[in-house]
């Protein structure tokens, strides 16, 4: 983009929350040439944020930041006063904390907005890509009314669409964004800051913006589940789930692009907890809701599918050597919260097996772990004489791994890959490979 056009749609904009989500969202709206301060009440988070270091890992992120400091674009303040008095957005981009029953902790969202809120410009526009239940931009509305009614601060909700390891290129290049707004006059502030990125724009109500995120990952949580248990069913009865897979998508009312691939349970939080946020308004007006409400013991139940291959196979696993290849999260990332690998290590060193780990990204191991677990430093190292092998993150490295060794390292190894992520192995000899819907046995 020229510098003529980056004048033209220059806005000064405030990220508050910069974590995953804002420290993306600050660096990519910087890059696209508006004036950027991202607000954070965490000091350590700012500070590190000064000296170019993203909070989490992710690809390119730390580069563009440095560039954002770099030509004066981008700054970062853990304080609001004398810095966002001439704001034209408040844009809110917390990951909202969510604890291990996948329910969300909106109210620190609302604490962190709360602060802020005094220091606005009159007329504002607070756009807010929090995740949090529907109803939440009614309610900080209301609060904003009765507390501050002077500022006349118009609100407006886009769903956050963070995708670790991808997460600059899908903010650069999304399919579409949603925004939900109430007024002409944010909904042409919004327009204006999003004409670098995109005019691909669906514009509806706030309430409907909120919907809109549940019913997308309440629909991908139920397509995951609905094709792992139909996967199950596949290796109950000698059928091939990816081959099923092909014979849904190649049905018309389906679609080549339905998200119907068998493999790992799905993790991280996000889906769940939209699953629960919209079976929390089903249970708030007293209305069941069968389907929704059965998407998440479903996909617990899978969450032990590795689990349950070991024990079939050795049924008592204590003192077996068995590897796990990726740790984080997802690939191109090293968060280990909600990691699906994190659990099943956690269940494994309960069960007593020689535990080793193999991760490209993930520097240390959880404390917990010191002494129970060994860290390996190269794949084909990770699995010499181990009785197992679980494929756990779909790291790019493994592709690169010279596999045809591993039978020859470890003579009669069992591998466990969920997502059939190295399908080379399904024409290996001398291994028993099996994936989620797929099992092949030498032995």
């Amino acid at each position: 983009m020229n510098g003529c056009l980056r004048r033209e749609h220059k806005m000064k904009i405030c990220v508050q929350g910069t974590w995953h989500l804002g420290s993306v969202t600050a660096a990519c709206l910087a890059d696209k040439g508006h004036k950027v301060i991202g607000l954070d009440y965490d000091t350590n988070v700012i500070n590190s944020l000064y000296k170019g270091k993203a909070p989490i890992y992710e690809p390119g992120l730390d580069d563009l930041i440095g560039k954002g400091l770099a030509e004066k674009r981008l700054s970062f303040f853990d304080r609001p006063i004398d810095h966002i008095s001439d704001q034209d957005i408040l844009w809110i981009t917390y990951d909202t904390p969510v604890d291990d029953d996948d329910q969300a902790d909106i109210e620190f969202v609302f604490e962190q907005v709360e602060k802020t809120i005094p220091y606005l410009p009159l007329g504002i526009t607070v756009l807010v890509s929090s995740q949090m239940p529907v109803g939440s931009i009614r309610r900080l509305e209301k609060l904003t009314q009765k507390n501050h009614p002077e500022l006349k601060i118009g609100f407006a909700y886009s769903p956050e669409n963070l995708r670790l390891g991808k997460a600059i290129d899908i903010f650069m290049n999304p399919d579409r964004v949603v925004v939900g707004f109430r007024s002409e006059r944010d909904q042409n502030k919004i327009r204006k800051m999003l004409l670098p990125i995109t005019e691909k724009i669906e514009w509806m109500t706030i309430e409907s913006a909120e919907i809109t995120k549940h019913a997308i990952n309440a629909f991908l949580a139920t397509s995951i589940t609905f094709a792992n248990e139909i996967a199950t069913v596949c290796e109950l009865t000698g059928a091939d789930a990816k081959q099923v897979e092909r014979g849904l998508k190649s049905e018309q009312r389906i679609g080549p692009k339905a998200y119907l691939s068998p493999g790992s349970a799905f993790a991280g939080g996000t889906l769940a907890r939209d699953i629960q946020f919209l079976n929390q308004v089903g249970d708030n007006e007293g209305i069941k809701l069968p389907l929704l409400s059965s998407v998440k013991p479903s996909n617990d139940q899978h969450k032990s599918w590795a689990m349950r291959r070991l024990l079939a196979k050795f049924s008592d696993i204590s003192g077996k050597k068995i590897t796990l290849w990726g740790l984080a999260y997802k690939p191109g990332t090293d968060t280990l919260r909600r990691s699906l690998a994190v659990e099943l290590a956690n269940a494994l060193i309960e069960k007593g097996v020689i535990l080793t780990i193999h991760d490209p990204l993930v520097k240390s191991l959880p404390d917990a772990w010191k002494g129970k677990v060994i860290k390996s430093s190269h794949p084909l190292d990770s699995v010499f004489e181990a009785d197992a092998l679980v494929v756990t993150t779909e790291c790019t490295i493994y592709k690169e791994v010279e596999v045809a060794k591993i039978p020859s390292i470890a003579p009669g190894i069992m591998i466990l890959d969920a997502n059939r992520f190295l399908d080379s192995l399904l024409n290996l000899d001398g291994i028993e490979y099996i994936s989620v819907g797929q099992i092949k046995k030498e032995y």
